[in-house]
């Protein structure tokens, strides 16, 4: 049986969920395709899994894992970086807002994230997600006082019990979801993702949640592909797999036309990512750190944000 290379896989994948995926009403009222369970598995030996069979913004990919790896919660650093992925949420609580306290003047999106980059104290009150995925790695608040640095402490463990079945992160935080909710914030949709070590290489397993296969699911690739090649760097190992796990995985209503536009394209060979190797520490790295090779793919395919 031939084993199908990583974009094949996410491709099958697409075939899988318009195939056999049920109609699934959602939160969004888009409305959905959706399968419950399925999983895709990526040698990351075999190059940089970043699709070809449409441009992936690769910029946002790296300043919103930057940004997850800094503890932030405020869209204001990647607003400042020319990344907008993240803008409709705290732009929708901000609407919501105005609307209740019936001001007559609201900024549209444009206004709003503009004022989001020049003005410090209205990013600060209208800019923040709440606790969500980097206030969850890097500041979990512990029982009582005080807090975790998951990233940290799981560094330190994967280099003194390398052998351990411990090694995981989690985003999801049912203490605070609510929190998040009240600003119109998304719970986190990649929950948790464990560590695993064996012959000198570091693999990740990730548990999505939640996932939209046309539009997220290439960024949730491409992102915890390279931050398992950051994490092997800053414990000395080599990158090994990463496992991408799903549970409730959807096409959107209004994607339907743009997956199976994207499926009449051909795979092409992967990327290589270089990353710098002077840097050890996983809170030093930056944007100029990484570095793209061959990456030749068809146009971008746009489609709508169902928020």
């Amino acid at each position: 049986m031939k084993t199908l290379g990583a974009e094949e896989q996410y491709l099958e994948l697409l075939k899988d969920i318009l195939k056999n995926g049920k109609y699934k009403d959602d939160r969004t009222k888009t409305g959905t395709k959706s399968l419950f369970g399925r999983q895709l598995r990526y040698d990351l030996s075999k190059g940089f899994p970043l699709l070809t069979t449409k441009k992936v913004f690769l910029k946002g990919i790296i300043y919103e894992l930057l940004w997850f790896l800094k503890g932030e919660s405020n869209i204001k650093y990647l607003v400042d970086n020319g990344v907008h992925i993240w803008d409709e949420w705290p732009y929708k609580y901000y609407v919501n807002k105005q609307k209740s306290k019936n001001n007559k003047r609201i900024l549209t999106q444009e206004e709003y994230v503009e004022k989001v980059k020049k003005d410090k104290n209205f990013a600060k009150k209208w800019a923040d997600l709440g606790p969500v995925y980097g206030v969850q790695w890097r500041h979990w608040k512990k029982q009582g006082r005080g807090e975790v640095d998951q990233i940290k402490q799981v560094i330190e463990d994967i280099k003194k019990t390398p052998y351990s079945r411990r090694l995981i992160v989690t985003a999801w935080n049912p203490g605070e979801i609510d929190d998040i909710v009240k600003r119109e914030g998304l719970p986190p949709c990649h929950t948790l993702f464990q560590f695993y070590v064996n012959n000198g290489k570091l693999s990740v397993q990730l548990y999505q949640r939640s996932a939209d296969s046309f539009l997220g699911v290439p960024f949730n690739i491409a992102s915890y592909a390279l931050l398992t090649m950051m994490m092997a760097q800053v414990t000395g190992l080599k990158p090994g797999e990463f496992v991408h796990t799903f549970g409730d995985v959807h096409i959107y209503s209004n994607h339907i036309k743009q997956v199976k536009e994207q499926l009449k394209r051909k795979p092409k060979k992967l990327p290589v990512m270089k990353i710098n190797p002077a840097v050890k520490d996983i809170s030093k790295f930056k944007f100029d750190d990484f570095t793209l090779e061959g990456y030749n793919p068809y146009p971008p395919i746009k489609a709508p944000v169902a928020v």
